[in-house]
């Protein structure tokens, strides 16, 4: 088909009307000012938030929406107990039953330091293994089996 044909073809179909382009405006809109205004904190996590400009870092543990600033990051951390285990040919016990603890939020992030912890190993290629540790998973299982006490890991279950 030649690109006058072409042309001609595309001239011949219909427009878009000016409400469904208005639609499509305010539809589009409206996930832009999801994507740059809310956050949802679940019952279960807390959220730490972390303001780009001013750098003032602090701990979100309502649960529900909350509108935040574009520029203010936030962190979701689960807070109910999982089962962490080192995975070995051993007869002892090697699983614990830890979980993060919000009131210790201060010193993990002076260990940790602010960001998406959901990122952490998202990318492994350690396969073979029968349990994985993805994310905040990844992050706590480090801080389980140490030997110090961290204020911000509660194991419930040695």
């Amino acid at each position: 088909m030649e690109l006058k044909n072409y042309l001609e073809l595309l001239a011949t179909l219909p427009r878009p009307s000016k409400q469904i382009k208005r639609i499509a405006l305010a539809l589009s809109s409206l996930v832009l000012l999801w994507l740059l205004f809310f956050h949802w904190t679940g019952v279960h996590e807390v959220g730490i938030r972390r303001n780009i400009f001013t750098g003032e870092i602090t701990l979100d543990s309502t649960a529900g929406f909350e509108i935040t600033p574009p520029w203010v990051q936030v962190a979701l951390i689960d807070t109910r107990p999982q089962r962490m285990c080192v995975e070995c040919d051993c007869r002892s016990l090697s699983c614990k039953l830890v979980e993060f603890n919000p009131k210790g939020w201060k010193k993990f992030i002076e260990n940790e330091g602010f960001r998406y912890y959901w990122l952490s190993n998202r990318i492994s290629f350690n396969s073979g293994s029968e349990e994985e540790y993805r994310g905040m998973d990844w992050v706590i299982r480090g801080y389980a089996f140490s030997e110090t006490g961290y204020p911000f890991i509660r194991v419930t279950k040695e």
